[in-house]
């Protein structure tokens, strides 16, 4: 990659890492449904402004609403609702070293959902390097080590599985631009969090959050969603998919920075332990390693 795609590939990091951040904070005061529908509503609006109307837009999504709703549900709707429940209670560092597990579930689904992405060695190893590291993470959790609730932990990991289908699923959008496939699974996900958001969290009775609650839930919509999107589509044609995929061992980093230096978060040492296992296991199911030293053909 140029050096500009690795700065693009660096700046994508920080922004989705920023996502964990800035969750962090809105969450104490907006309750995570309502918190799901303002982000993806608003993105869904700043995609519609950047599309334009471009390219017979609205008649795909009349004629697939169906599959944007299913694609909306399984990458947006439910891994935000279940990772904004978990921050509630665990902060923006150890969710995204949790969340990070995304590839990992990704293969194990494709494996058993596909015929042409099945397991090889060095992907088994991986896995289950990243499965240690999981357990490392939510076992203290578990023997009653630590204070922190076992199902807060455990709603990021659930969120990762929830990608690994929607990352499956959205194979069936080859062949349509990426921009649109961004704005449509938005649109048909921020009407699946409305009424959840009207029934559950009754947010007219709500107070009206700070300003910093405010600036944090628009730059989770604007910054990490919408552009983060638009970003990584141009990473994406760019690099390819597989040097995009990078950006999965940038995010903990950036989450844990920002939720170091502007929340006092700290990780324990089994913290960091299970984020060194979770990150060898995404080096060793990328791949690059292995085929440049020959151990795997």
């Amino acid at each position: 990659m140029s050096a500009l795609t690795w700065g693009l590939l660096t700046l994508l990091g920080l922004i989705w890492g920023g996502s964990f951040f800035f969750a962090r904070v809105a969450v104490v005061e907006v309750p995570p449904l309502t918190l799901v529908f303002l982000r993806l509503s608003i993105a869904a609006v700043a995609l519609h402004i950047y599309i334009g109307g471009r390219f017979g837009i609205y008649p795909l999504l009349k004629s697939r609403w169906r599959e944007f709703l299913i694609l909306g549900i399984l990458n947006n709707a439910l891994p935000h609702a279940l990772i904004f429940f978990g921050q509630t209670r665990i902060g923006a560092g150890l969710a995204s070293i949790l969340n990070a597990t995304t590839p990992i579930w990704t293969v194990l689904i494709a494996n058993y959902l596909t015929s042409d992405e099945k397991l090889s060695s060095a992907k088994i190893i991986g896995c289950l390097t990243g499965l240690l590291g999981t357990v490392v993470l939510i076992g203290p959790s578990i023997t009653d080590g630590s204070d922190l609730p076992l199902w807060a932990l455990l709603l990021p990991v659930v969120a990762a599985v929830s990608y690994g289908f929607a990352a499956t699923y959205s194979k069936r959008f080859k062949g349509v631009a990426p921009p649109f496939i961004a704005a449509g699974q938005m649109t048909a996900s921020s009407l699946v969090a409305l009424p959840l958001s009207l029934v559950m969290d009754r947010p007219w009775a709500l107070s009206i959050p700070s300003a910093n609650a405010i600036a944090a839930i628009l730059a989770i919509a604007l910054l990490s969603t919408a552009f983060g999107y638009i970003l990584y589509f141009r990473i994406l044609a760019a690099a390819g998919a597989t040097n995009a995929s990078l950006v999965t061992l940038l995010v903990p980093p950036s989450a844990i920075l920002l939720g170091f230096l502007f929340l006092g978060e700290l990780l324990e040492m089994t913290e960091i332990a299970g984020m060194a296992l979770i990150g060898a296991g995404l080096v060793i199911l990328d791949g690059r390693i292995y085929h440049r030293s020959g151990a795997v053909t």
